[in-house]
């Protein structure tokens, strides 16, 4: 053997990617291609515009770049004016102050926030309780910190939409090697909303086994039908062990700014900065002036409360369109799923069908979860208007007979 062969012989994937796919969602895209005929329902995209502040401040921070303010790598911990909005925001919402010196810091995007919690308040060999499904890079990123994800299901609840499954979820933060629960509300892709009552159940598991609780809020008031909006923070004696995820990507439509937030206890945000510091060094610069003009905007809910309504329209669309096919109502987020297998396929299948006969592209859930996630198929409906929604019964009678 040759020397070269003896070094190639070391080159080899680190072992923490063993058992993890990728999303597909790119794959099922690629396969849609740019058909305008094609109903785009497998990528969590908006076609509703982002605030028109939005766009002001971001042309602003570009003319302003010679003063240096949105082109430094400083202050790794994000803008100022950006951490006191996002504070501002979550004193309002949660009825407790928040420190935006020590207890929030700015991050590119709502991702690299879960992944830096994830790598701060876990260690390799910890356990991290999760929905199933859910969304498929919370899952991911509890691997690749080398964790180990747990799953509670969400279960068919009366109002023929979505439960959690408590029992399970009390079950499971009982192994001794369970560290933090890693929850969105509401959940991608099902939709399935907790209440107060499960707030509860989750408040005394935390406080029982001294858990972490890490919080996705990026759809938190995405939510349909009147449900009042539920944020752990706010629970009597949560929010010390809450950490919240936040991003401007989906209630304000701006996801190529790629801005987000973490906010919680001191101790535990300057952990997630430390982490943050090494990973992607400091947020996008031209993007948190926008940020910080949106939630500082006082029609800023009045905005999302109006793009709710467009989402929960088209939400009610497909429901309408697809009454004859095993589908559930979400309470809230961009998507629904359509149960494959209890149409006698698998999800790929059921994709697959529906892209070739149908002419719509829907992403299968074999990685956003185990056991029910792996039957299921997401439909996106905020990226189409209810014009094109409407020909969903008859592209699905074209796909499935």
């Amino acid at each position: 053997m040759t020397g070269g062969g003896r070094h190639a012989a070391n080159t080899r994937i680190a072992a923490r990617l063993t058992g993890i796919p990728g999303f597909s969602i790119d794959a099922v895209a690629a396969s849609a291609g740019t058909d305008p005929e094609m109903l785009r329902m497998e990528n969590l995209d908006t076609d509703l515009p982002p605030p028109a502040a939005a766009i002001r401040a971001t042309r602003a921070a570009l003319r302003e770049l010679s003063a240096g303010a949105a082109n430094s790598y400083l202050p790794f911990t994000g803008s100022a004016a950006l951490r006191r909005a996002v504070a501002a925001r979550t004193e309002r919402d949660t009825g407790h102050p928040c420190d935006p010196d020590r207890e929030c810091v700015i991050t590119a995007g709502g991702t690299e926030g879960m992944l830096n919690a994830i790598l701060a308040l876990t260690d390799p060999g910890d356990e991290v309780v999760v929905t199933d499904p859910t969304y498929a890079g919370m899952i991911q990123r509890i691997r690749l910190a080398g964790g180990v994800p747990r799953f509670v299901p969400w279960v068919p609840g009366q109002d023929a939409g979505w439960r959690l499954d408590t029992g399970a979820l009390a079950r499971e933060t009982e192994r001794p090697a369970v560290r933090a629960l890693f929850i969105m509300n509401p959940s991608m892709p099902a939709g399935g909303l907790l209440d107060q009552e499960d707030w509860e159940v989750v408040r005394q598991a935390c406080a029982g086994r001294g858990l972490w609780l890490i919080y996705n809020a990026a759809m938190e008031r995405i939510v349909y039908g009147g449900r009042p909006v539920s944020r752990p923070a706010a629970v009597d004696g949560l929010r010390h062990r809450t950490v919240t995820v936040g991003s401007v990507s989906k209630e304000y439509r701006m996801i190529g700014w790629r801005t987000g937030w973490v906010t919680g206890p001191a101790a535990a945000i300057e952990a997630i900065a430390r982490v943050g510091v090494y990973n992607v060094v400091t947020p996008v610069g031209i993007a948190q002036a926008a940020a910080a003009q949106v939630l500082s905007d006082p029609g800023e809910a009045a905005d999302v409360r109006a793009a709710v309504a467009r989402w929960e329209t088209r939400h009610e669309a497909v429901l309408d369109q697809l009454a004859d096919w095993p589908v559930r109502a979400a309470a809230g987020g961009w998507s629904l799923l359509l149960d494959a297998a209890a149409m006698g396929m698998t999800a790929q299948q059921a994709s697959r069908g529906l892209l070739d006969n149908g002419r719509v592209a829907a992403t299968p859930m074999d990685a956003w979860g185990t056991g029910r996630a792996a039957g299921q198929l997401r439909l996106v409906f905020s990226n189409e208007p209810t014009s094109r929604l409407a020909t969903l019964r008859e592209r699905f009678r074209a796909a499935f007979g």
